[in-house]
Parts: structure tokens; C-alpha cells; sequence
């Protein structure tokens, strides 16, 4: 049975809802402390190679989604297996880079430290590819559909200290 049609059993529905609960709150709660329209981000000098506004909820938006099912098939793969200490540290995993997910907003928008949120997000893209480790060893696919996080957020990060690194 595949990782990905483990999520119609109960528990896969069931790791799917937390997960999904989990990444719908470091959504919103990322969403609420972004201001991109706010006269301090609109005054940054900002690289020529920075997308389009439209671009960033385009991009996060399925980003958090794969987040979920991703880690909710991994759960459940897990625990379906008996491997309870290991579905227990992908949960730590997950609570960590979403918390870390939604503080990189905090600090680059509302503390607006553009270095300190450089470096913020550089350890969301270690963590993220930490988890990416966590999830080879459940099953190559999930690793691979986690892929796309991991190079935005290194994406991110390079953006974040390129106007850091202009507006100092």
C-alpha cells in the first residue's frame, strides 16, 4: 500500500485534519503579521529578481497544503508501522518548522529586523531540510513531494538577505 493511500484509512483522515489544522494556523496566523502594503516594506530597496506580489500567496498557498499531506501520510505510515517515537519526532519536526514558518513573518514584518529574519529563515530552510531527512526514511516519494518547501524557503532566505543587505 502506498504512503499516499494510507491518508483514506481513519487515521490517515484523522493525521490529515491535525496537520491541516496545524498548517492553517501558520498560515493565518503568517498572514495576519504580513504587510507588504505598510510604508516601511514599500520604502526597502528591493532586488529586481523579487516576484511579483501575486506570486507569494501562489506559491504558499499549495506549499502549506503539501506541508499537511505530506506529514499526514508520513504519520500514518508511521503509526500504521508501530513506529511510534519516530511519529512522535516528525510531530516535534512539524511544530517546530511551522512555528519557525510563522515567526519568520513576525520578525521580518512586525519587528522588521531584516537581518535577524534572514538568519530566522535560513534555520527554517536547515529545519526543513531536516524533516526532508525525517521523511526519506519513510518513504522517498513523500521526500520528494516535500522538496518544493526546502528550496523556497532557501529561495526566501536569499531574498531576505538581499534586501537586507540593501537597506542596511
Amino acid at each position: 500500500m502506498s504512503s499516499w493511500s494510507r491518508l483514506g484509512s481513519a487515521r490517515g483522515l484523522r493525521n490529515l485534519a491535525l496537520t491541516g489544522l496545524a498548517s492553517a494556523v501558520s498560515a493565518g496566523l503568517g498572514g495576519v503579521a504580513t504587510t507588504p502594503e505598510s510604508a516601511w516594506y514599500q520604502r526597502l530597496d528591493k532586488p529586481r529578481w523579487q516576484p511579483p506580489a501575486l506570486a507569494f500567496p501562489l506559491v504558499w498557498t499549495p506549499l502549506y497544503a503539501d506541508i499537511a499531506v505530506t506529514t499526514a501520510a508520513a504519520l500514518t505510515v508511521l503509526e500504521e508501522e508501530g513506529r511510534i517515537d519516530e511519529a512522535d519526532g516528525l510531530r516535534r519536526s512539524l511544530a517546530l518548522n511551522l512555528a519557525l514558518n510563522t515567526g519568520w513573518s513576525v520578525v521580518f514584518w512586525r519587528v522588521r529586523r531584516p537581518w535577524v529574519s534572514t538568519a530566522w529563515c535560513g534555520v527554517l530552510t536547515w529545519q526543513s531540510l531536516f524533516v526532508a531527512r525525517r521523511l526519506q526514511h519513510v518513504d522517498p516519494a513523500l521526500h520528494n513531494a516535500w522538496a518544493p518547501y526546502p528550496a523556497w524557503t532557501l529561495f526566501a532566505t536569499a531574498l531576505n538577505a538581499s534586501i537586507a543587505r540593501r537597506n542596511s
